[in-house]
């Protein structure tokens, strides 16, 4: 499962439209739109359906996120094995 959050803009013809990448490719997926508006906040109808991609990139996602925080404490972890008494503390 894999959760997104974003801003989007409903036109003035009641449509809504999202366009969003996933890791999920040809396949069916249930979807769960929760509708919740914004008082005092202008979206651009560019600006709005735009991804977010990071320093390599990549779609940054719940996922992706996940994974880079994860593969960090995995190196904090294989560098303390081999530097002796390190573990990233100040004392």
């Amino acid at each position: 499962m894999e959760t997104i959050k974003l801003l989007a803009h409903i036109g003035t013809d009641g449509i809504l439209q999202i366009q969003t990448p996933t890791d999920f490719k040809d396949k069916s997926v249930e979807v769960l739109l929760v509708v919740q508006p914004l008082d005092n906040i202008k979206i651009s109808p560019k600006e709005e359906s735009l991804p977010k991609y990071n320093a390599w990139g990549k779609p940054t996602t719940k996922t992706t996120i996940q994974e880079a925080i994860n593969r960090m404490q995995q190196l904090r972890q294989e560098v303390a094995a081999i530097i002796p008494h390190w573990g990233g503390d100040t004392e």
